[in-house]
């Protein structure tokens, strides 16, 4: 059995320190940290934060190790003994998936800073916490007063916990399930409007799944008074930041119900239905996979959709939320470079940074239109009986309940057992290849009585000069540039700063000024890196950057009553 104890002394200058003991340990034995946590699929290194690791016997005396690489150490020591390690970990980042330490608040994702050893990872491990008695805590470990227990070192490394004064708690009922509400920070919760909505889509998406995989869950929020969005998934659980508080259940309560629908479906789609490849999670090495269109792809389309089917959105909001894909699909040309199968597999290398321009596309986006696509050709092919959620149900009573990983020949398999054997070539040209996606978009709207529209940008910039701009200081600076537009061939480069036309300075008016030299001659001055250069814009008769968006198709006679009852079963 693992033994932890934390405490937080000196709380103000963000360190936790850890006292564990480890009891039969293994001659020599290895101590490791994560490097990675499941959700996030790149290397965290958190190994960077920890400071003045040591380790004592039984009775005290020193223990000699040596590092073995970036996350693990070596000890010297016989077989069976009883060891205590002891470090402190640095905690200064507040985020979904970090954990972090003030005066107010001693936030912990396990996964980031607890130490392990292989040999103990299905044994159970205790947690006790030296925190202020006026502080509450919100897990879905079990507890006893400030103790947690969990039954492995799985089931801990996906528990995060907080513990604060602050704390806000509400519950709710579904199929059965206690769904736990924890708000930290400063923030008025509507509770009755928050409950109604949650219940609704709590509801339908254990009714498309049948049942609930785990006894209980908890939403824990982080409210900040700064902008933030994020969310991170765990078995039992999910962590949300959201901010400003002022805006929570205001302008941003759209997004509230947004990440937490999609982090509840993960409770199903990652942690009960999850890649042969990560089953189990290896903590020490990368685990590649390209099912990052169905891990996240899906649940990027699915937790939308609930929202949707539930009454939650009206069907404006959703569509709104699905033309934010599609827009960020077509101004991504990084679509016609590479798969959305490698790009998952490439989420390890820069996934989620925007990486070198035009070179890979988002599992979040493209796996969402793809998603969509895919939900779209079952239904026409099963006469509007069956839809993309028949096949999630199918994966996770077929593979989670039988403690098996899911393949990509699986996921494949059960989609063409549905769709028909011709969806192949979908899978072989979208998701494994870059041809374009405007055709099988067009179609499954139109299947439902959609129709995909588009027309200039509203922003000069661009939609006639084909730059994208964001405003730093007084002036705009280039972050993306369309192939091929009069920005393209001037020579423009990213991060060049547009300083004036025409020699007049542009200030944060470019638009403004572009437009009004419409029917000029264009001399664009910027500063690159330091160096002042002028370029001059050739004349281009066409549009670049488009805005998309989704509409219903005008009555028409002869189709609208199959795509009337396709849209109404599409939205159940």
């Amino acid at each position: 059995m693992a033994q932890y104890s934390i405490s937080i002394d000196n709380a103000h200058q963000q360190y936790i320190q850890f006292n564990i003991v480890f009891s039969n340990v293994n001659e020599n034995t290895i101590v490791y940290l994560p490097k990675w946590r499941p959700g996030r699929y790149e290397l965290g290194n958190f190994a960077k934060n920890v400071r003045h690791f040591r380790v004592f016997d039984a009775n005290g005396k020193a223990v000699s190790f040596q590092k073995l690489d970036s996350s693990s150490w070596q000890l010297v020591n016989p077989a069976n003994a009883e060891l205590r390690v002891e470090y402190s970990y640095y905690a200064a980042e507040l985020n979904a998936g970090s954990s972090f330490l003030s005066s107010e608040q001693l936030y912990i994702n396990p996964i980031n800073c607890f130490v392990y050893l292989k040999e103990e990872l299905d044994v159970q491990q205790t947690v006790l916490l030296n925190i202020s008695e006026n502080w509450k805590i919100a897990t879905s470990l079990q507890r006893e007063a400030n103790q947690l227990v969990a039954k492995t070192y799985h089931e801990l490394a996906d528990a995060p916990f907080i513990c604060s004064e602050q704390l806000q708690y509400n519950q709710y009922e579904s199929g059965g399930t206690l769904f736990h509400l924890w708000f930290n920070g400063v923030v008025h919760v509507d509770w009755k409007k928050l409950i109604h909505d949650f219940k609704r889509f709590t509801d339908k998406q254990i009714e498309k799944f049948m049942e609930f995989p785990v006894r209980d869950y908890h939403f824990l929020f982080q409210i900040l008074p700064t902008k933030a969005y994020h969310g991170v998934e765990h078995q039992n659980s999910t962590v949300i930041t959201l901010g400003p508080s002022y805006a929570v259940f205001e302008e941003l309560y759209p997004e509230l119900l947004g990440v937490s629908s999609h982090e509840l479906y993960h409770t199903w789609n990652v942690k009960a239905i999850r890649p042969i490849e990560m089953f189990p999670y290896d903590y020490q090495r990368e685990n590649y996979s390209k099912l990052g269109y169905l891990c996240e792809g899906v649940t990027t389309y699915m937790g939308d959709l609930m929202l949707y089917k539930s009454g939650v959105f009206t069907f404006k909001e959703y569509a709104r939320e699905l033309t934010q894909q599609l827009q960020k699909h077509f101004d991504n040309f990084g679509r016609f470079a590479y798969s959305v199968a490698d790009s998952s597999f490439d989420t390890w290398l820069d996934g989620y940074t925007p990486g070198a321009p035009g070179r890979k596309v988002s599992i979040y986006t493209e796996g969402c239109l793809l998603a969509f696509v895919t939900d779209i050709q079952i239904r026409l092919k099963t006469g509007n009986k069956l839809g993309l959620d028949e096949v999630m149900k199918r994966l996770y009573f077929n593979f989670t309940l039988q403690n098996k990983g899911v393949s990509e020949a699986d996921y494949i398999s059960v989609v063409k057992s549905l769709a028909g054997e011709d969806f192949q070539s979908v899978f072989d040209d979208y998701f494994y290849g870059t041809r374009p996606f405007e055709g099988i978009i067009t179609e499954a709207l139109e299947a439902i009585g959609l129709t995909l529209t588009h027309k200039p940008s509203s922003k000069y910039s661009q939609a006639k000069t084909g730059i994208k701009t964001i405003i730093q200081g007084a002036n705009h600076v280039v972050k993306a540039i369309y192939p091929g537009s009069p920005a393209d061939l001037a020579g423009i480069m990213l991060e060049d700063e547009i300083i004036a036309i025409n020699d007049i300075a542009v200030a944060v008016e470019l638009d403004r000024w572009l437009a009004f030299f419409d029917n000029d001659s264009k001399v664009i001055t910027i500063n690159r890196a330091g160096i002042i250069k002028q370029v001059t814009l050739p004349e281009v008769q066409r549009y670049f950057y488009l805005e998309y968006g989704i509409s219903f198709m005008p009555k028409n006679e002869e189709l609208s009553s199959l795509q009337l009852k396709a849209f109404e079963n599409w939205s159940k």
